[in-house]
């Protein structure tokens, strides 16, 4: 029975995501010639499975029981003072906390090359919609989702009447990856929008724009870019494999591995240098 649960949900989600995006990026569309089934789209289906299915229980028990330690850390008349604000004041709180901590969490993913080899498998999407938005490694989600909720967790806030916000923010993640374009005029410093998170999917690793809700943090801390126009190529650089299960297991290899693949020796993830053989006529691609 549970199962069957499980599975009804999926597909109800599934449905109702698609009723929502789907016509959006066929009214507005940011890319004109992006068809609903474009390349890797399956590829995406299978991530969209595997969360519903799998992952997100397996984050949810790993935050269940990282409550039970980390509410230890502030004293508890603390956490009963934050609990009984107001609804919006906390709404308000934990959307702040939360996107401080997530900005600098998501510049450490571009930065350390450890959080970037799980981090890579959600960038490695060469076409964005609703549906791309799903392609992330589970270790990746459990780094992701343990620091948006770590302020909710530590400080003791009321999550009942904030389900809402909750909600909320899960639909803006899918949304700002939709190929999607809304102009929002001025109010873009504010709010976040598929415009600014697609240059964040540009095919260079550091392209900027690592806020979540709000670019207020990107603002402050100088990583925020919008030109008028979109990304000429999503992706990375990295050779990466193009299926569900390499890239599930290809970020749990070891480092320092070694590897000659079309006459380049691989030290590191996103270094490449010309074998020897090589050498000669073969400079170092820049990754």
């Amino acid at each position: 029975m549970h199962w069957l649960q499980l599975l009804l949900g999926t597909g109800a989600s599934l449905l109702f995501l698609a009723l929502v995006f789907i016509p959006m990026e066929k009214v507005f569309p940011a890319r004109k010639e992006q068809k609903i089934l474009r390349p890797h789209w399956i590829l995406d289906l299978c991530y969209f499975l595997g969360q519903y299915l799998l992952w997100n229980g397996l984050i949810l028990w790993i935050l269940s029981y990282a409550e039970q330690w980390l509410t230890g850390i502030v004293p508890a008349t603390f956490r009963s003072m934050v609990s009984k604000q107001p609804v919006w004041v906390q709404a308000l709180e934990v959307v702040v906390f939360s996107d401080l901590i997530i900005y600098w969490g998501h510049r450490l993913q571009h930065k350390v090359d450890f959080l970037w080899r799980f981090h890579k498998v959600h960038h490695s999407a060469q076409h964005l919609d609703w549906l791309a938005a799903h392609r992330e490694h589970p270790l990746d989600s459990i780094y992701t989702v343990g620091l948006i909720n770590l302020p909710a967790l530590i400080m003791g806030f009321n999550l009942a009447p904030l389900t809402a916000v909750i909600a909320f923010r899960g639909i803006w993640a899918i949304y700002i990856h939709s190929n999607v374009r809304l102009p929002l005029g001025p109010l873009k410093v504010l709010v976040g929008s598929p415009e600014l998170h697609h240059w964040h999917h540009d095919i260079e690793r550091d392209a900027g724009n690592y806020a979540n809700i709000s670019p207020l943090m990107d603002k402050l801390f100088g990583t925020y870019t919008c030109p008028p126009k979109e990304p000429e190529q999503y992706g990375i650089k990295e050779d990466f494999p193009q299926h569900y299960v390499g890239q599930m297991l290809r970020p749990l290899l070891p480092l320092q591995t070694r590897k000659k693949k079309k006459g380049i020796v691989v030290n590191k993830e996103n270094h490449q240098f010309p074998s020897p053989i090589n050498q000669a006529s073969q400079s170092p691609p820049r990754f």
